[in-house]
């Protein structure tokens, strides 16, 4: 009797095995001929040495399956027996799929030129109102070049300013203090990624979310870097973060040119790296609008008035 150890690197092994087993159980009675024992993310299977091969086989397809979809069914383990590689179909404008299998893919017209201007370019700004999915769109990208193996990591960055108001001093380590300034960027991910893979690619640094004060003196290699809230950075700051760029590297920039919380005598970093770069070759702009807001439609509405309002006030 042959034993083999499969090791589910690139997956959540809770997903894979399934509420209370039940992916795992299946498996064992689609293979009666050999002992399997599953603990934590290593699959042990004992048997003679073509069944072995044979479920190791079922297995690697289940897992590129997984890695794919973030989840596996019936019908995929069926499948996977049978020799077939379950898809749920091609789409071609399908960037990732979400924790529960569900296909994330531009919504709009100008969050399709966004992927375009990715896979041409190795630096995109991404300008638009709040709701036009300009950073979840840039954060599904590179997603999807993780799991590609494209890149060895994501650094997620935004500076640290508040909206409005002043939060005065927060408790806690280093972490605590920015997360509330970084959440927007947490949520995109935990749609996308499942929480145990997650928070592990962020214990190992595979996927780093800081301050933009954090950049300064770094080489960003191997990376896909998002600058979200750009609208709020100096031009020192932006300056700084554009020129961390390293090789195999390619940066999305997103910012809201009607959103920015510096002080009135302070100038936007993202209004004059516009300017400046604007004739840059291997950068792309992407200027998405009130129709590419994907939010609830009266996030729309409210645009519009506020629009409305501001035009009324230049005309006074």
């Amino acid at each position: 009797m042959i034993e083999r150890h499969i090791i589910l690197d690139a997956i959540d092994p809770v997903g894979f095995y399934g509420a209370n087993n039940v992916h795992l159980q299946m498996l064992k009675k689609l293979h009666p001929k050999l002992r399997i024992v599953a603990r934590d993310n290593i699959i042990k299977a004992m048997g003679d040495e073509e069944e072995l091969e044979r479920f190791e086989r079922v297995i690697n397809i289940l897992l590129e399956y997984c890695v794919k979809y973030n989840c596996i069914n019936e019908e995929a383990i069926i499948d996977a027996v049978n020799g077939k590689r379950g898809d749920k179909g091609t789409d071609s404008n399908v960037i990732v799929y979400n924790i529960n299998g569900r296909p994330i893919y531009p919504r709009s017209e100008n969050q399709c030129r966004l992927v375009e201007e990715f896979s041409k370019n190795d630096m995109v700004f991404a300008v638009g109102p709040a709701g036009s999915g300009k950073t979840y769109t840039a954060i599904a990208l590179a997603v999807r070049a993780l799991k590609n193996r494209e890149i060895r990591k994501i650094i997620l960055s935004r500076p640290a300013v508040e909206a409005g108001e002043k939060l005065g001093f927060l408790p806690g380590d280093m972490r605590d203090k920015i997360d509330p300034y970084l959440q927007p960027l947490y949520d995109a991910l935990e749609d996308m990624i499942p929480m145990a893979k997650l928070k592990e690619y962020m214990d190992s640094n595979v996927i780093q979310i800081a301050p933009l004060a954090f950049m300064r003196g770094r080489t960003l290699n191997d990376a896909i870097v998002i600058l979200d809230e750009a609208q709020n950075t100096t031009p020192q700051q932006i300056k700084m973060f554009l020129t961390r760029m390293g090789n195999n590297t390619k940066m999305i920039i997103t910012g809201d040119l009607t959103q920015i919380d510096l002080p009135p005598k302070q100038c936007s970093g993202l209004i004059q790296a516009l300017n400046i770069l604007k004739d840059v070759k291997g950068i792309g702009f992407v200027n998405l609008t009130k129709k590419d807001i994907v939010r609830h439609k009266l996030v729309t509405r409210i645009v519009e008035a506020y629009d409305a309002f501001e035009n009324s006030n230049k005309e006074e």
